[in-house]
């Protein structure tokens, strides 16, 4: 029974990726000419063009950055190792919106250039603009390289100083040790880290649209809500399932060689004395770490807090409590159907290891590597097939028209939402399970409970920390989601993500400000409890 239950729950979550390719190829050639020979080769370039820049600008940040944080001593090191994190709490899509409000003519930054110049006009000086790709790469890439910098701070952890300790008595220099030793050693969590900045940024669509960047994602909801074509949005999301497919077998490959590059080398000396800077250097490596800390939290949190705080009001309003209300609901009912499936697929992993098992379960937990703009096509498709079956159903026996109960309502936004996150749920759930010795169950078994008795009683106490990490950390993910939320709403229907998105498209970052505040102050929890993991590491 409960394998059949993961059988069909990974055929339900599975579904909306089915129905996309379906509608792409039963899509008429009228709008496949139109997308590739209109859409496409922009979108695809701007998209191409923005991983490549955004992966480079994390990577370097992120991997000098745990470097430097692992192997030196230097001024204030202590607290920019947990700073670091930081901007994990502020989505993409509000850094941009404050970024935009930061670097605008009558912005802070600008304003002190003119006061310090002495210019009065625009024409007067050259400034960058932020709306623009390098824009848009230096805002997501000072958001998202955190993903980088835990990866690799994890693995030089793991590594120790034994192995980089031998090469500097062969006489290589720290600098030589860094590219020739622990760089090599760390490319599978280098890679991992890549490939979550990767779905990231394809995910995002508040971002660059703001920010001007046509991207695959953008074109998808222009193309679906703009030009009213949704099988040319399924064509295109077709094309990103492609590139995310491409993204996780490179992930897949470059991992082919963890288990040497983690299983074989020390960690007996984690604690062994780092190498003290001196000099210059020491300041430089300071600020190193100090500048992304800044422009992907700190700026952002300087400018949508000094615009909460004027407008403190706005939080006793009837539009931002109902976004809130919504929020909240959506968030704990997507949490505890996430957690209830997660529980099942780890536990019929645990319980049988059957190859059919193992693949439904695979299956059932792919929906975090489906951008929130793809899955949103694929999940409106098999729900509005569900609900005219429906309606004709209860119109045929009752005479009346029920409407649209499923994609119609927040159930949709729901199902996008679990089948997103469900891999962080299973993860987490999973974890947990993998420190309980399977002589636990053996031994309920042997004093007579049956398995759903061994589940209820001692499984599920004991799981506890375990669950409700993973439901608070879906509960968080789905405050900040608006990719999926955006396209999937109803009829005046608002989040607080999708509040903020209407407030910054018009232009009112200023009236954004309180529930934007309230989705980083909420991104803020598992920023905390990944900073605790780093004080237990340290």
């Amino acid at each position: 029974m409960l394998q059949m239950a993961v059988i069909v729950c990974s055929m339900i979550v599975a579904s909306p990726v089915v129905a996309i390719v379906w509608l792409a190829l039963t899509g008429g050639t009228g709008d496949l000419a139109h997308v590739a020979g209109t859409i496409l080769p922009r979108a695809l370039m701007r998209t191409g063009t923005l991983l490549v820049l955004i992966g480079v600008a994390t990577a370097v940040t992120g991997i000098v950055a745990a470097w430097l944080t692992v192997a030196f001593e230097f001024p204030f090191r202590r607290v920019l190792t947990v700073a670091l994190v930081l901007p994990l709490a502020m989505p993409t899509y509000l850094a941009a919106y404050a970024a935009g409000e930061f670097f605008d003519f009558t912005g802070p930054l600008q304003t002190t250039v003119r006061a310090i110049f002495g210019y009065t006009r625009p024409s007067d000086y050259w400034f960058p603009d932020i709306r623009s790709v390098g824009g848009a790469t230096l805002v997501m890439g000072s958001v998202l390289y955190p993903y980088v910098y835990l990866a690799c701070r994890s693995m030089f952890l793991l590594q120790g100083r034994a192995a980089a300790d031998v090469a500097r008595t062969l006489g290589a220099s720290p600098l030589r040790v860094f590219f020739r030793v622990q760089l090599p050693m760390a490319r599978p969590a280098i890679v991992a880290g890549l490939m979550l900045v990767m779905m990231e940024t394809l995910n995002d669509i508040g971002a660059v649209e703001y920010l001007g960047v046509s991207t695959l994602t953008f074109s998808i909801y222009d193309t679906w809500l703009n030009r009213g074509s949704l099988s040319g949005a399924a064509q295109i999301a077709c094309v990103m399932l492609v590139i995310v497919l491409l993204l996780v077998v490179t992930e897949r490959w470059a991992r082919r060689s963890q288990r040497y590059a983690g299983g074989k080398t020390t960690s007996a000396v984690h604690d062994a004395a780092r190498l003290a800077l001196k000099g210059p250097v020491k300041w430089f490596a300071t600020l190193f770490c100090l500048a992304p800390v800044a422009a992907g939290f700190l700026v952002p949190a300087f400018v949508l807090g000094g615009y909460a705080i004027k407008r403190l009001d706005a939080l006793f309003t009837a539009r931002v409590a109902l976004a809130l209300g919504n929020t909240v609901i959506v968030g704990i009912v997507t949490a505890v159907v996430a957690v209830t499936l997660a529980f099942m697929i780890a536990y019929s992993a645990r319980v049988g290891r059957s190859r059919v098992t193992g693949f439904a379960a695979r299956s059932a937990v792919l929906g975090y590597a489906v951008p929130g703009t793809v899955l949103a096509i694929g999940v409106l498709i098999p729900l509005a097939g569900l609900d005219n079956a429906l309606t004709s159903f209860v119109r045929a026996w009752t005479g009346w028209t029920p409407g649209l109960l499923m994609s119609g309502t927040m159930f949709a936004i729901i199902f996008a939402l679990t089948a997103r996150f469900l891999t962080m749920a299973e993860s987490t759930v999973d974890a947990g399970f993998q420190k309980l010795p399977h002589s636990l169950d053996h031994a309920a078994r042997a004093l007579g409970r049956t398995g759903p008795q061994t589940v209820r009683t001692i499984l599920i106490p004991v799981m506890r920390p375990a669950v409700l990490t993973a439901a608070l950390l879906v509960f968080i993910e789905t405050i900040k989601e608006l990719s999926a939320t955006i396209l999937l709403r109803p009829f005046n229907f608002n989040t607080l993500a999708t509040l903020v998105y209407e407030d910054a498209s018009r232009a009112q970052v200023a009236d954004a400000a309180v529930p934007a505040l309230i989705i980083v102050l909420a991104g803020l929890i598992p920023v905390v409890m990944v900073s605790r993991s780093l004080d237990r590491g340290r």
